[in-house]
């Protein structure tokens, strides 16, 4: 039996709001991408949703204690998109929305790829793909070592899939029954500089996870209640890691960048950010 408090400390947005906070974090990414002449804004865009729902709704975290023992843990595994990540700690409180303001700036606590040195929310490092996914598994592990009530979650990317430790990590959640680790897959079809068919064809990727002996769920990752009915009856199946295939499109929100791989590394010149931004603020 889980503490009553562990409960007690998740946010209780509805899928209207989740939506409206999901729009917000893409006006922020576009913000501060643009003031940092930086990239990876359409991965920021296509997991929107996917971190409006976690943040809104789903983790039990405590933005004003930070490092509460008993919160949920979330690994952000494609580093690179961490803009999104940063906007959605701010906008949620765990710091001040200023920070966002020198992001990817030289000496500036908000790095380019996601830190979790002096960033209260952020619980590893990460950047380099494949490894957040086995970090959730030792974190998981300890857990149900310790019998403590807190889940773990890993939110990694289709191209991140390619990578061998990935595979190794579900192995590993499947033969120790870690029914308190969910992984998300954002799941846009586009990885770098090309699509994912044609690098390394992950498809059938929902049987494949299935075959590794997790419970898997395929959503459609932009729509907040839909997300939030399938990470709302976790584990999905007792005894096993859960696995929750979301179906999103890179660059999400913004017409000129959805499904155009352009938009892995380039940074928005003055004119795109007048128009997308027009495109996110009509949205509202």
């Amino acid at each position: 039996m889980r503490p009553s408090t562990v409960s007690q400390k998740a946010s209780n947005l509805g899928p209207a709001e989740c939506a409206s906070l999901a729009r917000g974090i893409r006006i922020q990414v576009l913000n501060m991408v643009c003031a940092a002449r930086s990239s990876h804004i359409g991965s920021s865009f296509s997991m929107a949703e996917i971190l409006a729902v976690l943040y809104g709704r789903v983790l039990r975290v405590d933005p004003e204690e930070p490092e509460w023992p008993e919160r949920d843990r979330f690994i952000l595994s494609k580093g690179h998109a961490c803009a999104a990540l940063y906007a959605v700690l701010a906008r949620r409180g765990f710091f001040p929305g200023e920070w966002l303001g020198d992001y990817y700036q030289d000496g500036a606590r908000l790095m380019g790829h996601a830190s979790h040195k002096d960033v209260p929310g952020v619980e590893v490092s990460t950047g380099s793909l494949g490894h957040g996914l086995p970090i959730g598994c030792g974190m998981a592990l300890a857990a149900k070592m310790d019998g403590k009530g807190h889940r773990v979650f890993a939110l990694l990317s289709d191209g991140e899939c390619d990578e061998g430790s990935n595979w190794e990590a579900a192995l590993f959640a499947a033969h120790h029954g870690l029914d308190n680790l969910v992984a998300i897959i954002d799941y846009n079809k586009i990885q770098s500089i090309t699509w994912v068919k044609d690098t390394i064809g992950l498809e059938p990727l929902a049987d494949k996870w299935r075959s590794f002996g997790w419970a898997v769920r395929e959503v459609d990752g932009h729509n907040c209640g839909g997300l939030a009915d399938v990470l709302a009856h976790l584990p999905l199946k007792t005894g096993r890691p859960s696995c929750v295939v979301a179906h999103t499109v890179k660059g999400k929100g913004v017409s000129f960048m959805e499904d155009d791989i352009l938009w892995h590394y380039r940074c928005p010149d003055a004119d795109e950010e007048r128009r997308a931004r027009a495109e996110l603020e009509a949205a509202e």
